[in-house]
């Protein structure tokens, strides 16, 4: 198998996906479009070309495309991804503004968006604001879409009463990017832990290098923190590994290893299975 940029590694997963596995959290940068902050995180060779190696090598079928911080809300880059890949086969997650207008959010949506990031981990790099999240979140209910928030723990703990208020279904990033070695002590997990509990909030299983201090291949603390999560709501997780891996600069994971992962913290295959299929299904409209 030959190397794929942006990810070390060439060896395939030891335990493969089924079939229509989803891979639900990439972000694809193309020079045919032009960034509008391309000092936030840009990455080289990683446009779908590349992705499709990867693709390639884990076995994934199916993909969700989220929309980088370095385009800003120029979306174009995310859509032309989403139909490259096939319409049938990926979905995305758009970034806008309070004055994108309804028939922009109707053709995105015919296009294959189905939810609104924002990402506010790092106020140095967000290109959207606390105060746009609940607006657009009424805005796009109508349209079945969902609401997906990259927040800080402490973030979440602050940012709760107006979490809870939000109306339709809502995705936390990257395992609500609990710190270590607090993770699940954090008040924060159960203030995800009691979201999970109503039903409509789905918690990525993404990113275990972002917060861990453990450190690779088998990340034994942020490892935890998926368990937890399996162990509580395993219908309300999806997958993915954040290649192109934008916040590592320097050392790029091993994606397969990532997958594999998975299995270790989820060890029922049925359960596996349902996460990278199922889930995905019900949450992307697959």
């Amino acid at each position: 198998m030959s190397t794929v940029p942006n990810s070390a590694g060439t060896s395939l997963p030891r335990f493969r996906p089924p079939a229509d596995a989803c891979y639900c959290h990439l972000h694809i940068y193309d020079p045919r479009f032009p960034m509008a902050w391309p000092t936030l995180r840009a990455v080289t060779d990683a446009s779908v070309r590349e992705y499709r190696l990867l693709q390639e090598r884990l076995g994934t079928a199916r993909a969700v495309v989220v929309q980088p911080a370095a385009y800003g809300t120029d979306n174009r880059v995310t859509l032309d991804a989403i139909a490259e890949l096939g319409p049938d086969r990926a979905r995305g997650v758009a970034v806008v503004h309070p004055t994108v207008g309804d028939d922009e959010l109707a053709s995105m949506h015919a296009a294959g968006i189905r939810g609104l990031r924002f990402s506010l981990h790092d106020p140095h790099a967000a290109v959207v604001t606390a105060d746009m999240i609940e607006p657009l979140a009424q805005r796009v209910q109508a349209l079945g879409w969902h609401v997906q928030l990259h927040l800080r723990a402490d973030q979440i703990v602050a940012m709760a009463a107006m979490i809870e208020r939000l109306p339709g279904t809502l995705v936390i990033d990257h395992m609500a990017r609990l710190p270590q070695p607090q993770g699940v002590h954090h008040p924060a997990f159960a203030i995800v832990k009691k979201l999970l509990d109503r039903g409509r909030t789905w918690v990525k299983i993404s990113g275990p290098y972002l917060d861990s201090r453990e450190g690779s291949p088998r990340y034994v603390d942020a490892a935890a923190v998926a368990k937890a999560l399996a162990a509580h709501a395993p219908q309300r997780l999806v997958w993915g590994s954040d290649w192109p891996h934008p916040t590592e600069r320097d050392h790029k994971p091993d994606d397969a290893a990532l997958l594999d992962l998975l299995h270790e913290c989820i060890g029922d295959e049925a359960v596996r299975r349902r996460v990278l299929v199922a889930n995905a299904a019900e949450l992307y409209g697959f």
